[in-house]
């Protein structure tokens, strides 16, 4: 009989229901079933309330970077990701920033914005003002509808109206701007985009089609800085100042070319949803509204600019420094509900959203020029490679106790590869080598 993935009712079954479909579709066995197992302090129910059709958990790495330093106050930072390096390119770019006092952060007051889209208006110019002329009953309605995010300094701040040309012919946007305080506010926002709708579309004339938040959070920005001395990043082969210089050099390409920028951007995101993650934050809207902001942000014909500046202090030593935008919250979804994000949430220590921004900046700020660093020097190889070598090896089925020395040989070698793992296993266990 043929499979088929047309299962009927799937939500409705319990995980030990769910998971026997999975054996019979796969053939899977006990120890590949156990491999969706729940971690030790996690309820399943948790789990099952919180996305559809739950059969297990998959776990990421959970690692701490230390050396931070963020505006006076010290903090171990939870970063989860599966990339070997992120964890300690960040803490050792941190204690190289401890010498000059860490970093310094700050945030913007966290406006979200809402996107309601109205077709069909005959006259797009007059139905904006119109629109803009109902604005404090606009208001009212939409801050009615989370009259607790209201209770808390919150709520629905102001409203802009955008005319955008299109194929399909002229079509408004109003822009909804939420002071969503200590949440990041997709379902707050969201509500409210919704409640307006059909006002928006009666006043423009027009109907009105998509209600719903965007990620492109441009009046909720995070920005951090740090001073990096020149003569802590000396190395065997080069000065201090030396290397300073090739840091600009090579910021420099990712600033006039795209296929670095690219690259560049994606360093500053590996510690930036590493801590996001490991937070119950969104990490696919906080990537899509950084990357966007690059190219939203690009000037004299670049297609995208770098997240972070690199310059050089009177001193000689490099300063960088980032701006990105962070809706990252504190209050709803899997923050307050996901144990690990929780205890993660408290072994931050943070007071607020704001606060969490500012760390995840600097975490970003942090990644990306040890990133820089490794490439201007000796290449980002080799410690990437010396941490994915004892991937290699585990992969390869070496045991604990074997790790260590098929990973060196494998360095020594520069062929960190499973098919010579397998070989080196191989010569070890047939030497008896223990």
């Amino acid at each position: 009989m043929e499979r088929t993935s047309e299962v009927s009712g799937l939500y409705r079954l319990s995980i030990a229901e769910r998971r026997k479909i999975l054996r019979d579709w796969a053939d899977l066995t006990d120890a590949e079933l156990a491999a969706y197992d729940f971690p030790p302090g996690i309820d399943p129910g948790i789990f099952d309330r919180m996305i559809e059709n739950v059969v297990g958990s998959y776990a990421y790495p959970l690692g701490i970077a230390t050396n931070f330093r963020i505006n006076q106050k010290d903090y171990l930072i939870p970063m989860a990701i599966e990339e070997p390096s992120v964890v300690a390119a960040a803490s050792n770019a941190a204690k190289v920033a401890r010498a000059e006092g860490g970093f310094t952060a700050q945030t913007t007051p966290p406006i979200m914005i809402g996107q309601v889209q109205i077709l069909d208006v005959a006259d797009p110019a007059a139905g904006r003002l119109r629109i803009l002329a109902a604005r404090d009953a606009l208001l009212e309605t939409a801050n009615a509808q989370d009259p607790m995010l209201v209770k808390f300094g919150g709520g629905a701040r102001d409203l802009e109206v955008r005319m955008i040309p299109s194929p399909r012919g002229t079509m408004l946007v109003v822009h909804l701007l939420v002071d969503a305080r200590d949440a990041a506010g997709m379902n707050a926002v969201n509500t409210m985009c919704e409640a307006l709708a059909p006002d928006l579309g009666r006043l423009a004339g027009g109907r009105s089609l998509l209600r719903i938040i965007s990620n492109l959070a441009v009046y909720r920005l995070a920005r951090a800085s740090a001073t990096f001395r020149a003569h802590l990043l000396a190395t065997d082969s080069m000065t201090g100042p030396d290397v300073v210089e090739a840091i600009l050099d090579a910021y420099t390409l990712a600033a006039v070319d795209p296929f670095r920028c690219a690259t560049h951007n994606k360093g500053i995101m590996n510690g930036i949803s590493a801590v996001v993650a490991a937070t119950g934050n969104d990490f696919r809207a906080i990537e899509s509204g950084a990357h966007t902001y690059a190219a939203f942000q690009a000037k004299n014909g670049a297609v995208v600019k770098p997240l972070t500046t690199y310059e050089k202090d009177r001193n000689g030593n490099l300063v960088g420094s980032i701006e990105v935008p962070l809706a990252v919250g504190l209050i709803g979804g899997a923050t307050a509900v996901h144990p690990t994000a929780r205890a993660n949430v408290k072994l931050l220590g943070v007071k607020g959203a704001a606060e969490l921004a500012q760390i995840v900046a600097s975490v970003g700020l942090a990644q990306n020029f040890a990133a820089l660093r490794a490439l201007a020097t000796e290449g980002i190889q080799r410690g990437h490679m010396e941490l994915h070598a004892r991937n290699i090896a585990a992969t390869a089925g070496a045991r604990p106790d074997e790790i260590d020395r098929v990973v060196a040989r494998l360095v020594s070698e520069h062929r960190i590869r499973i098919d010579r793992a397998k070989e080196i296993l191989d010569e070890l266990r047939a030497s008896g080598s223990r």
